[in-house]
């Protein structure tokens, strides 16, 4: 049986060798393009979309044109280019042109830090503030009564053009949150709120979000929204451009390239992240993702180079503290920091359940112990579990998967 490369951010990659007989699946992104042909695959969906007007179609020479990049957005500057030669061709001046970027959403953030691309052909490309109420203006009341605010550039802008991600967050259940305007967009609190609302009530929060984003894209009036589906590496898949929900429907099609089918539930699942280097979050995500194809009394390997563990709540669960109770006290502070964590161990024990974890990381030894997980020196350690394992999957960037057993 051949090796299988797994890249874990070490200077050498994880090279597992299961033995002979073993049952293996690995399981990978789609491919993606870089650069120059990234840049074709969005000028191709924004110059002729399958069902809806070209880019040039929703703008008139002076109006003023934002760019609302939500969160992550592969190849940015490849799409930015994409973007800005189509508006130049309908006559949008780059005075005229901006690109705002929101922060990717915490503690939900697939793990980099955002990029702010600086390209030709824009009058100004600027980082969101959710905590500067000043750069937000009213746009719309809840069904509560209470006001919603969204960034004042997007407010004021003649023609927005939402540009994000679409993906999986197995953590979830389904679908990320992430490359949405609400509440990228929104002010600080927003995003408390939403942290807040999953802790309390898990998956069931979802729905009062959905409903508040399309109120706000609804009520900001986008009609041009560019969807994009990463491929493996951080390349770019798939583009679709249209009305939201066309083009959210048309990516959530292309992005099933990410939810691979296992036959049956394995022994051993061995998971990599999209950045080695991310946060624990991404850990929880690539959890969630190799639960789903593991069997319940398995083991889950996660090979990367996170160096922070998680926060105080998480801890306290894993040294036997009633996982209700910690969630409740958490919310109950209205800290931020508290709050977040207690999401996050919810998500995290509901997709581990009594499933093993090891955990190949920068984390220190002690600390991984102290979790009561499974501490691997090496790779060494990995190879030797998939050794005394059957059934074996392997799972690529594992924090974007959405994968299926059965």
């Amino acid at each position: 049986m051949h090796p299988i490369e797994i890249r874990s951010g070490h200077d050498e990659p994880l090279l597992l060798e299961p033995v002979s007989g073993t049952d293996v699946v690995e399981c990978a992104g789609p491919e993606g393009m870089a650069g120059d042909a990234a840049r074709a695959v969005v000028r191709d969906a924004v110059a002729a979309p399958a069902d809806a007007p070209p880019l040039e179609a929703h703008v008139v020479p002076g109006d003023r044109a934002v760019v609302a990049l939500a969160g992550l957005v592969p190849q940015v500057e490849a799409v930015l280019a994409a973007i800005t030669e189509r508006l130049r061709t309908a006559g949008v001046e780059a005075a005229a042109t901006t690109a705002l970027c929101a922060e990717p959403l915490e503690p939900l953030r697939p793990g980099a830090e955002p990029l702010v691309p600086a390209p030709d052909g824009f009058g100004e490309v600027a980082m969101f503030d959710p905590a500067n109420e000043a750069a937000t203006a009213y746009l719309v009341a809840d069904e509560s009564g209470h006001p919603l605010y969204l960034a004042r550039g997007l407010v004021d802008a003649d023609v927005v053009v939402a540009v994000g991600g679409w993906g999986w967050n197995a953590a979830l259940g389904g679908r990320s949150l992430e490359g949405e305007l609400w509440p990228a967009f929104g002010r600080r609190q927003c995003r408390l709120d939403l942290v807040r609302a999953l802790a309390r009530r898990g998956r069931h929060a979802l729905a009062d979000w959905r409903t508040g984003m399309q109120e706000i894209t609804w009520q900001l009036g986008v009609c041009a929204s560019l969807r994009l589906v990463p491929g493996r590496h951080g390349t770019l898949h798939r583009a679709f451009f249209g009305l939201p929900e066309s083009a959210a429907r048309q990516a959530r099609t292309a992005a099933a390239a990410w939810c691979p089918q296992v036959d049956d539930p394995v022994e051993l699942s061995i998971a990599s992240l999209s950045d080695p280097h991310a946060d624990f979050g991404c850990v929880t995500r690539a959890v969630a993702a190799a639960a789903r194809v593991t069997q319940p009394g398995g083991t889950i390997c996660v090979a990367s180079r996170v160096a922070a563990g998680p926060g105080l709540i998480f801890l306290r669960w894993r040294q036997g503290a009633p996982l209700e109770q910690l969630v409740h006290e958490a919310v109950a502070t209205g800290d931020p920091t508290l709050i977040a964590d207690a999401l996050q161990t919810r998500l995290f024990a509901r997709a581990l359940g009594e499933r093993r974890l090891v955990l190949l990381s920068d984390i220190d030894e002690a600390a991984v112990e102290e979790l009561s997980f499974g501490y691997a020196e090496s790779s060494d350690v990995i190879d030797r579990l998939a050794h005394r394992a059957d059934s074996i999957a392997v799972l690529h960037e594992a924090d974007l998967m959405l994968p299926n057993a059965g």
